[in-house]
């Protein structure tokens, strides 16, 4: 089982490459130094409360997002919800259309 340090680590590392962000420029964005960055990434240190909202601003994420047991699973299941949402839109256009076509089957086109 991993600590909350090497939680933190592969997290920040995670988010960090998904940003495409390199250390540095997480670091500039977050106003620490690259090698807090690196620091941490390593498990080497530990950010305090302020600088891990920093960190997570940097990221664009939320903070709480950083220690995420599995961020796997967060994006597995940020598919899953779009595919749901995705279908569901789907069903109910089919289902709109259906319902005006059932209502419409005695309507004539209008003439030009």
């Amino acid at each position: 089982m991993e600590n909350i340090r090497e939680i933190l680590a592969k997290n920040m590392k995670v988010n960090r490459r998904k940003s495409g962000l390199t250390q540095a420029t997480l670091a500039e964005k977050a106003n620490i130094t690259t090698q807090y960055i690196a620091m941490i990434e390593v498990c080497k240190k530990f950010p305090t409360p302020e600088m891990l909202e920093r960190i997570a601003r940097a990221l664009g994420i939320e903070t709480y997002q950083l220690f995420s047991a599995d961020p796997a699973l967060e994006a597995t299941l940020e598919r899953l919800y779009q595919t749901v949402a995705n279908d569901i839109e789907q069903v109910v256009a089919e289902t709109i259309q259906k319902a005006f076509a059932d209502n419409c089957k005695g309507c004539h086109p209008v003439s030009k």
